[in-house]
């Protein structure tokens, strides 16, 4: 039998530990009502590697919803959050850069309506354009060093007396009949009351998940040692081809990228690299170091001796956009418990991280609150967000 649980704080298992599934974790803990439990196959003090996407973000915030008004809403409630924290002075500075950024559109670009609440927006001057940029827009933003923030997010989650479990789950269920006790080898366990599934790509093949919507957004990416560079700047091109150099609070600068959909390949691509390299030096040809740009036109060769690292990562991209609902799973003498569900985030993870936990908690609220319906029926996707724009 589980134990009594005397102070009536519902037992909360949140199954992934990239950004989305912390700052959920985080989330639904300040709430106060609950015990919560992080369990994950992979976590932020991990060496890095493809199978935990979070570490190779960008990660700077800049939308691109274009019309998506419920996704305009995770947003910006995502940024708002991210100003607050990275505050000088704060507890968190050090994850953070703030910044100023500029966005340069060669494609069929009408407006940036939708990013007006950034800080210092505005429309760039025809003088301001760069190669083949139509259009352009700049704001103040902030950028994230992923490794630091994400053990930040950790740290704080711990340090709230939250629990962290490394398991590899074939089904959600495993979770259901005792717990995370299972995995521990505790002789004692509670209840679990719901679940919160933040699987990003694992959300395929998760057992009592496997949603076959979702699919990898393979992104690669070249990490340069430029602390000279203090702005960001992104080009899209007429055939959708996306450059980007993002600076970060450590002096590092990551240069991207590749948005290739099905693609599961799990290391750098040297071809690609390449590719990037020559992309982001003429985007950002303050890149080389200040030396040899004195009497000359920088070169790619200036970037080889201040390559930090090259990787790539698999977003989780999936048709249909952000899967925000919840669903109902029968537990032998139990019945019907929730489980919230909250992946699919493409390149959007660090941009709608906050937003998307809002809305997970008031789910899970609001599903304490009703009860499991009578007829339990599928419910529909949430949020859209197009994966044609799939963040950095």
């Amino acid at each position: 039998m589980g134990q009594s649980n005397d102070d009536q704080l519902k037992e909360i298992i949140v199954l992934g530990a990239g950004v989305v599934g912390l700052s959920t974790a985080l989330k639904i803990q300040a709430q106060g009502a609950y015990r919560v439990t992080i369990v994950a196959e992979s976590f932020p003090t991990d060496p890095k590697s493809s199978r935990y996407t979070s570490h190779w973000a960008g990660a700077h915030h800049v939308s691109h919803v274009y019309n998506d008004q419920r996704q305009r809403k995770l947003d910006q409630d995502t940024f708002n959050v991210l100003w607050q924290l990275s505050e000088p002075g704060g507890t968190a500075e050090g994850c953070f850069l703030r910044h100023s950024h500029t966005e340069y559109h060669g494609d069929d670009f009408a407006n940036a309506e939708w990013v007006r609440y950034m800080p210092d927006f505005r429309y760039i001057e025809n003088n301001e354009l760069r190669g083949p940029a139509k259009m352009g827009f700049s704001f103040s933003t902030v950028s994230m060093n992923p490794p630091v923030y994400l053990n930040w997010l950790l740290s704080l989650f711990l340090a709230k007396n939250g629990t962290i479990v490394r398991a590899s789950l074939q089904h959600i269920s495993q979770l259901l009949e005792r717990g995370t006790s299972p995995y521990t080898g505790a002789q004692s366990y509670r209840d679990v009351d719901a679940l919160v599934v933040c699987a990003g790509i694992g959300a395929r093949t998760l057992g009592g998940v496997e949603d076959q919507d979702v699919f990898p957004i393979r992104g690669q990416s070249v990490l340069l040692r430029a602390p000279w560079v203090k702005f960001g700047r992104a080009m899209t091109e007429a055939d959708g081809t996306l450059t980007y150099t993002i600076p970060r609070s450590n002096g590092d600068v990551s240069c991207g990228g590749t948005t290739v959909p099905n693609d599961w390949y799990p290391v750098p691509r040297p071809e690609t690299t390449e590719d990037i390299l020559v992309r982001v030096l003429q985007l950002t040809p303050e890149l080389a170091p200040p030396h040899t740009r004195l009497d000359r036109e920088p070169t790619v060769e200036d970037l080889r001796p201040i390559i930090v690292e090259t990787g790539c990562g698999l977003r989780p991209g999936r048709k249909g956009g952000i899967r925000l609902e919840v669903g109902w799973l029968d537990v032998p003498s139990r019945g019907k418990v929730p489980v919230v569900y909250n992946y699919g985030h493409s390149g959007y993870g660090f941009l709608s991280s906050w937003g998307s936990a809002d809305m997970a908690l008031d789910l899970l609220e609001s599903a304490f609150k009703t009860g499991a319906p009578a007829n339990v029926t599928p419910a529909s996707s949430g949020v859209d967000c197009p994966h044609e724009n799939p963040g950095n």
